[in-house]
């Protein structure tokens, strides 16, 4: 039964992604180059999805709560997103494209807090590593960029819209299937805010998530400018895309035994070095085959970064605390944080170039090393102290 079930996981998560691959990574393209925005048009259009998911998400969880259906919650969701990613296309205007983007954004943000709960639920009961479920999703991901890059190119990026739709419907037909009886995760932002903002290493960990899951999101919506800024094409962005995506699987599935070889702090270093030093990277134009080869070390920054960082999450913060920790970190690393860099994004490219975008991303991304060495160098020291007092 866990092997069946576990496959309907593995067939969601590949479908989703591969939907959400083919169009987020390609519809800046498509807003600069089909409707003509400017750059940072396109930054606040790209950058409304985070914001309604930091306001809407608590209400999706509260009606998680109150109906016990979050499989019944998360296939409505599919298929109400497939919706307005149809009429999403048929949006000229930058006033009637933000309200497509709002209206997309309620239900699409839905999908995978509610998928994930509902995946590591029954990853606890099966005993089988959340990482090797969501590994599909980077796979999915990675296919659909390279794919759907390839197809944008020969025929028109509109295509990226009836794809995202059609996958979304499929994926809703998994999703349909999935188990029915969840853990019910109670999730009190107020009081709980209160309590975890107390505690000092889960509040400099929020800051340093805002730094490094900022950037990181934001990137899938400028590479494929900056890939066609230096000189590639809508394939060579898919190419990109599918060794960087690509890249993230076996590391995910490597993670636990590299976070209990290593230590959860060490290996958060090591993810957030790589990626600050792929960021500014990329800001002196290196050449395009150079471009793709450093494309793969995104395994070893996301790959490793968001498995560790859940982890993490859950060591600092109080066990009747856990969800509202992981939601609160949520909310500001893939919701502030994504917006902050995707719209100050859209205002650099649009006075500098993508290179720049870039820079900003690799300076954000060294100040979340710096805090995160810090705290590590902090609780040695006070780690040492106690052992001389004692």
């Amino acid at each position: 039964m866990n092997l069946h079930m576990s496959k309907r996981f593995y067939s969601f998560y590949f479908l989703f992604f591969f939907g959400y691959g083919a169009f987020f990574p390609l519809l800046s393209v498509y807003l600069k180059d089909a409707v003509h925005l400017s750059g940072g048009q396109i930054g606040l259009i790209m950058s409304i999805s985070p914001v309604v998911m930091i306001f809407i998400q608590p209400i999706w969880g509260m009606a998680s709560d109150l109906t016990r259906k979050p499989t019944v919650l998360l296939t409505i969701a599919l298929l109400f997103t497939a919706i307005f990613a149809f009429l999403f296309s048929f949006a000229h205007s930058f006033v009637i494209l933000m309200v497509m983007m709002v209206l997309l954004s309620m239900f699409q943000s839905a999908v995978v807090p509610l998928s994930d709960s509902i995946a590591i639920d029954f990853a606890e009961k099966s005993k089988i590593p959340y990482g090797s479920i969501r590994l599909w999703g980077a796979l999915g991901f990675a296919a659909a960029v390279f794919i759907i890059g390839r197809l944008a190119e020969t025929f028109h990026l509109s295509v990226i819209f009836y794809t995202f739709m059609i996958f979304l419907i499929l994926a809703a037909g998994f999703a349909s299937r999935l188990p029915k009886e969840n853990k019910i995760m109670k999730v009190n932002l107020k009081s709980g805010m209160k309590e975890l903002l107390k505690i000092k290493k889960y509040f400099l960990f929020l800051v340093a998530a805002f730094f490094m899951m900022g950037p990181t999101l934001a990137h899938n919506i400028y590479f494929g400018i900056y890939i066609k800024e230096i000189g590639g094409t809508l394939a060579g962005v898919g190419i990109a895309f599918l060794f960087a995506a690509g890249s993230e699987a076996p590391f995910m599935k490597a993670a636990n035994s590299l976070i209990q070889r290593f230590g959860i702090e060490r290996v958060l270093l090591f993810a957030v070095f790589i990626s600050s030093l792929r960021w500014i990277f990329y800001y002196f134009t290196p050449s395009l085959p150079f471009v793709y080869a450093t494309c793969v070390v995104q395994g070893f920054s996301v790959g490793l970064f968001i498995p560790a960082a859940l982890q993490y999450v859950r060591k600092l913060a109080p066990a009747h605390l856990g969800a509202t920790a992981i939601s609160l970190y949520s909310a500001v690393g893939n919701g502030l944080g994504n917006w902050f860099s995707t719209y100050m994004g859209g205002l650099i490219f649009e006075r500098y170039s993508a290179l720049y975008v870039y820079l900003f991303f690799g300076i954000l991304s060294t100040l979340s090393f710096l805090i995160i060495l810090g705290m590590n160098i902090f609780a040695k020291k006070t780690c040492a102290m106690e052992s001389s007092i004692s």
